[in-house]
C-alpha cells in the first residue's frame, strides 16, 4: 500500500471521508477542507467534523489513509 500523499490528499479535499491514522485510530466523518504546506515533510491536513463550522489541522505524516463516504447515505440521514 501506498504511503498518504499530498496528491492523494487532493483528491479528497472537499468530500466527507474517515481518516484512518497510522496508530489505528480513526477520526470519522469529517470534511477535508484543504492542505497547507509546510517545509520538508511538515504539511497539514485541514479538516471540519460533520455538522461543525470550526476546523481543524493534523500532520499528513499521521494519516495512514482515508475511507470516501457515500454522500447519499448522510443525505437520508439528516
Amino acid at each position: 500500500m501506498e504511503n498518504f500523499s499530498v496528491n492523494s490528499a487532493k483528491s479528497y479535499i472537499g468530500k466527507n471521508v474517515n481518516l484512518h491514522l497510522k496508530d489505528g485510530a480513526v477520526i470519522i466523518n469529517v470534511q477535508l477542507i484543504g492542505i497547507h504546506k509546510g517545509s520538508g515533510k511538515n504539511n497539514l491536513i485541514e479538516y471540519t467534523p460533520y455538522g461543525n463550522r470550526r476546523s481543524t489541522c493534523i500532520p499528513l505524516r499521521i494519516v495512514a489513509w482515508a475511507e470516501l463516504l457515500n454522500s447519499n447515505f448522510l443525505l437520508r440521514a439528516a
